[in-house]
């Protein structure tokens, strides 16, 4: 049994060192006299032995900054390949006739650049090639994060000579949809008085805290603490003691209000574009420069720009820049005779990144102003139940909030004929259905019909993957 298996050892043995000792395989040149031979191609920083079938007294090489000769033998030639490039080996034969020009291809050395690749990124069909002294890239990759790696691999081989043929597969347009949702509540209370007395003599005192009072020399009945044109919530009062007219005004109003603003808008770009979208309007604004004054207009409304980018599979980087503006009528300025007016700007920048489909709060912003004003009459404003004549309170709150969701879907174009528009749910009326039974559409027939009354859920115009 020991013999068996000593036997079995010692053969093993043999095989590997009969293998170990074989000598590689080396290229071989079919030279023919006086006509040329394939093309070389020898690896950067690698030997390749070449032998002929014709045997040579001479040799020499165009560049030797390129590839290094020297002979083995009258027939065998050992080429170093040193920098990527191209040049000529010449062979002579014993009588000093040419035997054959062979052009020497040095190329970088891929072979272990395909094994780092494969390592890296397993499962990616990336094709390597080499081209004068680069490297190209050919195939096609899951991700855009996969290729930036891959061609990050590939400069370490072969700085500044990548080409890149690669195509990015799967899905690479990217809808955002947006939501601004913006509540804004205000309440605003005053109350003050005014009092007003007169002789017979038509010479009397007007007091007032408020700010509706229209001041008259007239009487009472005229209107000698009459209120201003437009007013709202004031209550007047009139009386005579003797030749003596009293007349007392009370201002008290309280006013509410609740405004809602909501915008979605929906935008599509291709992975690494930017997209821009603007729903509102353009302000004029007067500037003045060495040639007069001209016209510049500032936009304002909801805006939105949004660079997508698909890194793996379904998750998404996005890039965005939204904001709400408004014209604000309460705050402007004057400039060469024209008045401008300010604007209400709610603005945000930023980077997240998400899958397909889920959503993102980006921004919210809570805004509460308050406001408390008393005024009265020194002293007089101080005296119990009577005083309120002589004094004014206001007070004033507003609140505000705003949040800006997002949400990404990777999107594929559909059919055309498969998409509903606005205005195909409407049709001119003619004149008998204008005239006679009073509609103001008509009835939508046909293929574009069939479609505007189908009941669509979601974004038209894509596909949602």
């Amino acid at each position: 049994m020991n013999m068996r298996k000593f036997l079995t050892a010692a053969c093993l043995g043999l095989a590997l060192a009969s293998m170990a000792l074989s000598p590689l395989s080396a290229q071989t040149l079919r030279v023919m006299e006086g006509s040329a031979s394939a093309p070389l191609n020898v690896p950067m920083n690698r030997a390749v032995v070449v032998e002929s079938d014709i045997s040579f007294s001479e040799l020499s090489i165009a560049n030797p900054g390129i590839a290094d000769i020297s002979t083995l033998s009258d027939k065998s030639i050992y080429v170093l390949g040193k920098t990527p490039g191209r040049t000529t080996l010449t062979l002579l034969g014993p009588d000093g006739k040419l035997i054959s020009n062979v052009d020497v291809y040095v190329t970088p050395d891929i072979a272990e650049f395909k094994e780092r690749l494969q390592q890296i990124l397993p499962g990616e069909k990336i094709e390597v090639r080499t081209a004068n002294d680069g490297i190209v890239m050919s195939g096609t990759v899951s991700s855009t994060a996969k290729l930036d790696r891959a061609l990050d691999l590939a400069e370490r081989y072969a700085p500044q000579r990548v080409s890149n043929l690669m195509n990015v597969g799967g899905t690479q347009q990217v809808m955002l949809k947006v939501r601004f949702a913006e509540m804004q509540r205000s309440v605003s209370k005053s109350l003050s008085a005014s009092l007003g007395v007169s002789g017979g003599t038509k010479m009397g005192v007007i007091g007032a805290t408020g700010t509706l009072a229209s001041q008259t020399k007239e009487n009472i009945a005229d209107g000698f603490l009459g209120l201003k044109p437009g007013t709202q919530g004031a209550l007047g009062l009139g009386f005579t003691a003797g030749s003596i007219e009293f007349a007392v005004l009370l201002e008290a109003l309280e006013s509410k209000g609740v405004v809602r603003t909501l915008a979605e808008p929906n935008l599509t770009a291709l992975s690494g574009q930017e997209a821009t979208f603007l729903a509102g309007g353009e302000y004029p604004i007067p500037v003045t420069d060495n040639d007069g004054i001209k016209i510049e207009y500032k936009p304002f409304g909801v805006e939105m720009s949004f660079t997508p980018t698909v890194v793996d599979g379904d998750i998404i980087n996005l890039v965005i820049k939204a904001s709400v503006s408004s014209i604000d009528t309460t705050n402007s300025v004057t400039t060469s005779g024209f008045s401008v007016n300010a604007f209400k700007r709610r603005e945000t920048s930023t980077t997240v990144e998400m899958r397909d489909g889920e959503s993102f709060a980006i921004a919210g912003l809570l805004q509460d102003d308050f406001r408390d004003l008393n005024g009265q009459v020194p002293w007089l404003g101080d005296i119990p139940i009577i005083g309120a004549l002589f004094r004014s309170a206001e007070y004033q709150r507003a609140q505000s909030e705003l949040v800006i969701i997002v949400t990404p879907h990777l999107v594929t174009p559909t059919r055309g004929e498969a998409l509903a528009l606005p205005t195909d749910r409407v049709k001119l009326p003619s004149e008998k259905d204008l005239f006679l039974f009073g509609n103001v559409a008509g009835k939508q027939k046909g293929a574009a019909g069939d479609v505007a009354r189908q009941d669509f859920s979601g974004s038209y115009g894509y596909v949602m993957e």
